[in-house]
């Protein structure tokens, strides 16, 4: 079983950041699996009502983010090379739901992708980001 970090801890990592602003919750973080979510309000949202795009991918870039930094080795940081999101649906109600799992962990790079649904499962939004991983030169 994957190394578990407490949730809560993970959250408050992200305090001050645009993450916070969004109001995103990690409900679950292992080196193999984050799971989260965030709360859909009229700030987020299109003139049509449905969750903006830019807000899907900022919660899913910020998840990636998590879940590469969750498997650093020590002193490295990380930052976004690539990502790519398709869109399925709308978000209208309630809660976005991510799932963040690896594709590629390696020593450079790390590709994650992202599953955002709505609250009755259905798929909104399909991403997959490629991770810089940055390491501290002596």
């Amino acid at each position: 079983m994957a190394e578990a970090f407490d949730p809560k801890e993970v959250t408050a990592r992200l305090k001050g950041t645009l993450s916070d602003g969004l109001g995103v919750e990690v409900r679950e973080a292992t080196k193999d699996r984050v799971v989260a979510r965030l709360p859909i309000r009229d700030e987020l949202r299109t003139v049509g009502g449905a969750l903006h795009g830019g807000t899907l991918m900022a919660f899913a870039d910020t998840m990636g983010a998590v879940a590469t930094v969750l498997n650093l080795p020590a002193g490295a940081t990380t930052t976004t090379l690539e990502s790519k999101t398709n869109f399925f649906g709308a978000g209208r109600d309630g809660f976005a739901h991510s799932e963040t799992t690896p594709l590629h962990r390696g020593k450079r790079t790390m590709v994650w992708q992202t599953r955002v649904s709505r609250e009755d499962g259905k798929l909104v939004a399909l991403v997959s980001q490629t991770q810089l991983v940055l390491h501290q030169s002596s």
